[in-house]
């Protein structure tokens, strides 16, 4: 019966084994000494002692929130210390152990690899040599995962924290592209991607851009690319749209209802019901990558005012003292003011005659 032309020789059997021996073993002489885990080491160090300048940031850029950033970031630092000490005492103790053990196993490929031309006699220690290689191999592995374990959870902490600095990071960024200005003492809580429509059926035109949550206003801007000429249903030109298409107090919210929408429940979307004279009565979200429980919990927080005591910056007196003292009815014609006065505003107008008036 004639022979398979797919099943290797016995050479080809031993120059294959000899290539996998070699590539493991010089993986191995970087993986006994934990390079990986020592990179890993320094670069989760740098990321921590990085923190303090990060928040620095976020404060100079207009972050108000979040007053105990800076305490967590120097807390962590403080733990960090003793847990990279142990860490690098554990990788001191198993490096050269390990490296002895290795040693033997490259001396042996010499030797199997100079008598790789007898394939008949030399084939089977170059078995055996390979098996023995792979169940080092493990043991390295299972040694560098105990050294992980170590600070596994920290590590998720850090990353935790990293993760609230981005998006508070990415949303800053957003502010600072935006058609729309902050009032002077207002600060933003939270943005997120986010479809907006009027009504419940969110259709694949209704606009997409950012849903903005400050201490007092919920605000969504369009800011998206929409095709204005298609050639056979291909999009042939576009035109960059960014406006603001919803501008509402959070006091005048109210209702917000969140669920899970979507074939398997992962779509988030939130249902906003405004309170009588806001510029809608209802708007629909679809939010991009955040829930809309925290969503929810966000802007009841913002409604009670809540988020002023998270403020690392003051709200600044003279700005309260000028909502407070608003006037209740214009001085030109004596009609009752209606419109939520917010802080931070230098002036409202009158509805019905116009008049400025000056806070």
């Amino acid at each position: 019966m004639p022979t398979s032309t797919n099943t290797p020789t016995p050479q080809e059997k031993m120059n294959t084994l000899l290539n996998s021996i070699e590539y493991s073993l010089s993986s191995l002489q970087s993986d006994v000494q934990f390079s990986n885990l020592r990179d890993g080491l320094e670069d989760l160090d740098t990321q921590i002692n990085g923190l303090p300048g990060r928040i620095k940031d976020l404060r100079t850029r207009g972050y108000v929130y979040g007053k105990g950033l800076d305490a967590k970031a120097r807390e962590l630092m403080r733990r960090w210390t003793p847990v990279r000490a142990n860490v690098q005492s554990e990788i001191i103790r198993q490096t050269p152990r390990l490296q002895s053990e290795l040693i033997p196993l490259e001396t042996q490929f010499g030797q199997v690899k100079g008598r790789a031309a007898f394939v008949a006699t030399a084939l089977p220690g170059a078995e055996r040599l390979n098996t023995a290689v792979s169940t080092f191999k493990s043991k390295v592995n299972s040694t560098e995962s105990m050294i992980c374990g170590m600070y596994d959870s920290f590590t998720g902490e850090v990353n935790t924290f990293k993760s609230d600095l981005d998006q508070v990071q990415w949303m800053l960024e957003q502010l600072s592209e935006g058609c729309f200005q902050l009032l002077s003492t207002e600060g933003c809580v939270m943005a997120v991607k986010a479809t907006y429509s009027r009504d419940q059926k969110m259709e694949k035109d209704d606009p997409q851009g950012i849903l903005f949550l400050t201490d007092q206003r919920l605000i969504f801007e369009q800011k998206q690319e929409i095709a204005t000429k298609k050639i056979l249903f291909i999009t042939t030109e576009k035109q960059k749209v960014q406006q603001t298409l919803l501008d509402v107090p959070v006091n005048g919210v109210e209702k917000v209802e969140a669920s899970k929408k979507g074939l398997f429940g992962n779509e988030d979307h939130l249902t906003v019901i405004f309170k009588s004279g806001a510029p809608v009565g209802q708007a629909w979200f679809h939010l991009n990558g955040q829930d809309c429980q925290e969503w929810n919990g966000l802007i009841g927080r913002a409604r009670t005012g809540d988020f002023n005591s998270d403020r690392a910056v003051a709200i600044d007196k003279i700005a309260e003292e000028k909502v407070r003292s608003a006037p209740s009815q214009c001085p030109n014609c004596g009609a009752p003011i209606t419109q939520t006065v917010l802080r931070g505003m230098a002036s409202i107008t009158c509805e019905y005659c116009q008049f400025v008036i000056r806070l």
